[in-house]
């Protein structure tokens, strides 16, 4: 049963919580450090209040409204593959980050990319306007909003996310690039 955002409440459990709003977990442990190692991490299936609870006694309803203000800020930062490509095609200056394995950058990647790693960090951080356009990828579109987040807060004005990642640019924008699929490890 898939639980819409409307229908969560205190005795939501934080799996049916992460399915409403995937990003949810960043946004608390942004606000809150909840979730992000293991001192602050949380059971699927302990509800919202049980966490908030653990955690200072937190407000859940003020919770919940910061995860669903969280991910209205996080759906602005994503661009659509057409979206992307047109400003391109238009001649808006991007810069592209890929922040996928150098595995998955040697199988396949977009034409003008960088790849984040810890020298072309150094580059980033240290010659890239604040103020042109960035657009960070990854495979599916799932991790790419943790980097944004970081370029974001080093001052980058102009972050975005490309949705769905590489594997929605080649569906979408070039078939030319090969599709590939992560194995579990």
């Amino acid at each position: 049963m898939t639980v819409t955002a409307e229908k969560l409440s205190p005795d939501s459990t934080m799996r049916t919580v992460l399915n409403a709003y995937p990003w949810a977990q960043r946004a608390l442990f942004r606000k809150y450090h909840i979730g992000g190692c293991s001192h602050c991490a949380f059971q699927p299936e302990e509800t919202l209040a049980e966490v908030c609870r653990r955690h200072g006694d937190l407000a859940p309803e003020e919770v919940l409204r910061h995860i669903q203000e969280s991910h209205e800020e996080d759906r602005r930062m994503l661009i659509a593959p057409q979206e992307a490509a047109r400003l391109c095609s238009e001649g808006e200056s991007v810069r592209w980050l890929d922040i996928r394995t150098l595995e998955e950058w040697n199988a396949v990647r977009l034409a003008d990319a960088v790849r984040l790693s810890q020298d072309t960090m150094q580059t980033i951080l240290a010659q890239w306007p604040r103020d042109a356009l960035l657009i960070i990828y990854d495979h599916l579109g799932q991790t790419s909003l943790d980097a944004a987040t970081y370029f974001q807060g080093q001052g980058f004005t102009k972050v975005r996310c490309l949705a769905g990642g590489i594997d929605a640019w080649s569906r979408e924008v070039d078939s030319s690039l090969r599709r590939y699929r992560m194995e579990p490890e």
